[in-house]
């Protein structure tokens, strides 16, 4: 059980609070909600670019990094298609740093042309290198286009051309982050050896006099229920031909969201996995073969992939993966196999809800999914699963209309 403290600031700021009081140090975690998802698809990649411009210093504060580390800290962010998330580890006795610094970007970020040409170059050369340079590196940019039709999730975090990184202008710059970087769509939690009072006391006092803003409704293109099976082929410099299959699943705040979860366990997350076995093991299809979810807040991906061993065909391939997903939607899985996926979930989420850091991201993103208590609900949701339930989401899911086909061929002269 994570316990927690919630309160919220007259300017719409919510602020979770988990008290630890096991380890001298404190997290100061933001989730803004906003993430690639939230771009308009002529200028994408912006979520992400703005991850980088929040480190080029504030109006009052040039230098970001450097207070936190001299105050014994370190901080880094993410960005995904659904959220940004801004974090700071630093001694407890220096909280008040890390709130001094996040309220003053949150406050005045500094737009500097000289920032945005720098951290417009760090995410042309970070598409450049990781993506379009690296073997497989444009994979889901290539199954994202072919998956989603209208849903903004089928661009890639980074973006969907390095044209709108390119062109972004001061302008564009400042009405996104006027629109998104407010009190009122961003969730703070904060982790530590503190009382509720000290916190509330310096939340406010650092954030107190932030103008709210109004939080942005979201009225994103709903994607059209799948219908028809698609396939794309694409050639590219890799060592080997890769695959794959991307099944449409339920948005995350639906139970069955869990079900397809441990699904995708079943079907092909350990050595023991109906895939593995049959199509590494036994037939020796592929060299290696997954199946996992996007975790997307919308609705989803079930993703299975792997790659083709030498001589093997893709057509080798369809034939033997499909036999094994009918026998998944035919027959229930046993009890005791159940029990061995669901110890591993519970192994999992204990392990994750160890680190203090993790528990604050983890606080922050139930309470964007509606409560954050939603984090001690988790197992109770998990529990309740049973063979019955796996195999009426597996013949929901794993049908060849609800599919989307990857194939990435290796290039004769690769």
């Amino acid at each position: 059980m994570i316990e927690f403290e919630r309160f919220k600031l007259d300017n719409g700021l919510t602020v979770l609070f988990n008290k630890d009081i096991t380890t001298p140090m404190a997290v100061v975690n933001t989730l803004y909600d906003v993430g690639a998802r939230d771009e308009s698809e002529d200028k994408t990649g912006f979520a992400h670019l703005f991850e980088h411009l929040m480190f080029g210093g504030s109006v009052n504060i040039p230098d970001f990094d450097g207070p936190l580390q001299n105050s014994g800290g370190e901080n880094n962010a993410f960005t995904s298609n659904d959220i940004t998330n801004y974090y700071d580890v630093l001694p407890a006795n220096n909280l008040e740093t890390a709130l001094w610094l996040e309220s003053d970007r949150m406050l005045s970020l500094a737009f500097t042309p000289k920032s945005l040409e720098v951290q417009r170059s760090v995410v042309i050369e970070e598409f450049k290198q990781r993506y379009l340079n690296q073997p497989y590196g444009d994979v889901w940019m290539e199954l994202r286009d072919l998956a989603y039709d209208v849903h903004p999730y089928k661009w890639a975090t980074i973006g969907k051309e390095i044209k709108h990184i390119e062109e972004a202008t001061m302008e564009d710059v400042k009405a996104f982050f006027n629109k998104y970087y407010i009190p009122a769509n961003a969730i703070l939690c904060i982790a530590g050896n503190f009382e509720l009072d000290y916190v509330k006391q310096v939340v406010n006092k650092w954030y107190g006099a932030i103008p709210s803003g109004n939080k942005p409704p979201r009225i994103l293109p709903v994607e059209p229920e799948q219908e028809k099976y698609k396939e794309r082929v694409i050639e590219r410099n890799v060592p080997t031909d890769a695959f794959y299959y991307a099944f449409k699943m339920p948005e995350r705040r639906d139970p069955a969201y869990y079900i397809a979860d441990v699904l995708s366990d079943a079907i092909g997350r350990e050595k023991s996995s109906r895939l593995f076995v049959s199509l590494k093991k036994e037939k020796q299809i592929v060299s290696n073969i997954s199946a996992y979810i996007t975790g997307s807040i919308d609705h989803g991906l079930l993703v299975i992939s792997g790659k083709l061993n030498k001589g093997k065909t893709f057509e080798e391939l369809d034939e033997a993966l499909w036999e094994v997903l009918e026998v998944v939607k035919s027959e229930e899985i046993s009890e005791e196999e159940l029990n061995r996926l669901m110890i591993k979930i519970r192994t999992e989420k204990a392990f994750s809800e160890q680190g203090m850091l993790n528990r604050a991201m983890n606080l922050c993103s139930f309470e964007l999914l509606g409560d954050a208590n939603g984090i001690n609900e988790e197992k109770e949701v998990y529990n309740a699963i049973q063979p019955e339930h796996i195999i009426e989401i597996a013949k929901m899911i794993l049908v060849k209309t609800n599919c989307s086909l990857l194939k990435v061929k290796a290039k004769k002269d690769a």
